[in-house]
């Protein structure tokens, strides 16, 4: 999901409503301007007046203000999805790195070269079959 804006989630209610800046603004008792600016994130509505925004798009206070808003938590998955991922490159580039310095020194055997290199092409696979699964 795409994330919005309280501008860009403003635009978008006013449009699906079918109304212009200057009806908003009307109802909201503001200026068109004031409007114009809320749409491109240059100013934000009164706190006071958000429950009449929503009221007027319908919506509930909750679903306007959730746009814009990330918890903690999630920007602690986040961090945590970044490292496992770099993480997984890493064991992937130090594995092919580790069977070419060994084969160079002769010091490996096939056996366990194939198990490295099997361990590095997981971890790697697994990196970009998640970075897949977050395009969709």
């Amino acid at each position: 999901m795409k994330k919005q804006t309280l501008g860009m989630m403003i635009s978008s209610l006013r449009k699906e409503k079918g109304m212009t800046q200057l009806e908003l603004a009307e109802k909201m008792g503001v200026m068109d301007k004031t409007v114009s600016k809320w749409e491109r994130d240059l100013s934000f509505p009164d706190i006071n007046s958000i429950p009449k925004l929503a009221e007027i798009f319908e919506i509930s206070v909750d679903d306007l203000m959730q746009v814009k808003t990330e918890t903690k938590e999630n920007m602690s998955k986040n961090k945590v999805d970044e490292i496992v991922d770099t993480v997984l490159k890493g064991i992937g580039m130090a594995m092919g790195i580790a069977v070419t310095v060994l084969s160079i020194l002769g010091e490996l055997e096939t056996n366990t070269a194939f198990i490295m290199l099997g361990i590095g092409l997981a971890s790697i696979s697994i990196s970009h079959l998640k970075d897949k699964q977050e395009e969709k």
